[in-house]
């Protein structure tokens, strides 16, 4: 049995989409050590650059006392939040978000991850219906996959096709839900969430927005692509996440009042998990705050991502999409894995995405920019990936 699983990864290897861990050491800012070489980081979610600011860590660490040591500063929750995990600062984070995007109600779980496999198969059963973009992440989809509720997927960004599905099928279920990333992960583009409500409306829906990689860095307080594009009160269950922009971990829900008892009585990732520890809260309820004031790192993050596409683009590379997030479409994925380990010895951390993280025949490089970037750090990015790829075309 172990040849099996032995002749999978040498194909995974041999295909070059053998993954491995990569530990990293070192962080400043915008850089990090890697294989004993310090680089300029090209490949993490820290879009606001708050995991890499020290001076903000201190700052938070300054107000750890004997007195609040283990309320503030503990690091175990040692039970699940419907035994002993429970906490004020729970429903402080709670209350705080809440009341920051004026919605009724706000559930906490322990991921994005956590939060998209709980809620689409609490909230939904057999004689429901999920609408999902085809592009949307893999928790979505696993969370597709634990519910008893058929789902069916539509084109990327494409509502005609949502409508066609809706109109076909609406009638035969009782509940739908209409499920969305608002900025998508490996493309950087952009969900048009005023159509996707106005749809919801027409045809009796909830809808469902994933703003993972939005949070911090759109809306005037940095509350995501609902907030930008003015739909907050159209969306029904708004996931956000304290593991991308915020620099931490754990994520939340708003949504009514009725679902978050709902989930609360029914998310099995909820219910049967360890409680986040009371540094984490205390941690993501400071770094909300400070997030909402981050206007100036928004703006000139996104000056930063369109000089870094017009550039590519100048250079004859294909990329795609309008936000931080940069893709540069390779599609062959031993390309992919021999241009990044060429990129990492220039300086620039840089990991292939390949299958099944993004579609066949679709290989990129993903370059996250973060807020701690100037143009000085990426102008020469696109100028050597181009001078390399001759290199490794046959």
């Amino acid at each position: 049995m172990s040849n099996f699983y032995e002749q999978s990864l040498q194909k995974l290897l041999a295909e070059g989409r053998l993954r491995e861990f990569k530990p990293l050491t070192g962080r400043s800012g915008c850089r990090i050590d890697y294989r004993g070489r310090q680089m300029l980081n090209l490949t993490s979610n820290d879009y606001l650059g708050l995991a890499g600011d020290k001076r903000l860590h201190e700052k938070f660490y300054r107000t750890m006392t004997g007195g609040n040591l283990l309320d503030d500063f503990g690091l175990g929750a040692a039970s699940s939040r419907l035994l002993t995990g429970d906490s004020i600062r729970s429903h402080q984070l709670e209350q705080t978000v809440r009341e920051t995007y004026n919605k009724e109600a706000c559930l906490l779980f322990n991921s994005g991850y956590h939060a998209n496999i709980g809620i689409l198969p609490a909230l939904l059963g057999k004689n429901d219906l999920i609408l999902s973009d085809k592009l949307n992440h893999a928790s979505i989809v696993d969370g597709m996959r634990l519910s008893l509720a058929r789902h069916k997927r539509f084109r990327h960004c494409d509502y005609a096709h949502l409508a066609e599905l809706l109109h076909k099928f609406r009638k035969d279920f009782h509940k739908v839900i209409i499920v969305s990333e608002s900025v998508f992960s490996m493309d950087g583009d952009v969900a048009d969430i005023a159509q996707i409500a106005r749809l919801k409306a027409e045809y009796d829906c909830l809808l469902y927005l994933d703003e993972a990689h939005a949070l911090g860095l759109y809306g005037p307080q940095g509350l995501g692509m609902a907030e930008e594009q003015g739909q907050l009160d159209a969306v029904d269950l708004l996931v956000g996440t304290f593991g991308k922009a915020l620099a931490s971990v754990g994520a939340f829900v708003l949504c009514s009042a009725v679902l978050r008892d709902y989930l609360i009585n029914h998310s099995r990732s909820l219910i049967f998990t360890t409680a986040l520890p009371p540094v984490v809260l205390h941690w993501d309820h400071f770094i909300f705050q400070e997030m909402l004031h981050r206007s100036s790192e928004r703006s000139g993050l996104k000056t930063l991502s369109a000089q870094l596409r017009q550039s590519l683009i100048s250079h004859g590379l294909r990329t795609d999409g309008a936000t931080n997030i940069v893709p540069v479409l390779l599609g062959d994925d031993s390309l992919a894995v021999a241009l990044a380990e060429s990129m990492q010895e220039r300086g620039y951390l840089i990991f292939p995405v390949r299958p099944p993280a993004v579609p066949e025949g679709t290989a990129r490089f993903r370059l996250s920019l973060t807020a701690d970037m100037h143009w000085t750090d990426i102008a020469g990015v696109a100028e050597n990936i181009a001078q390399l790829m001759p290199h490794f075309i046959a």
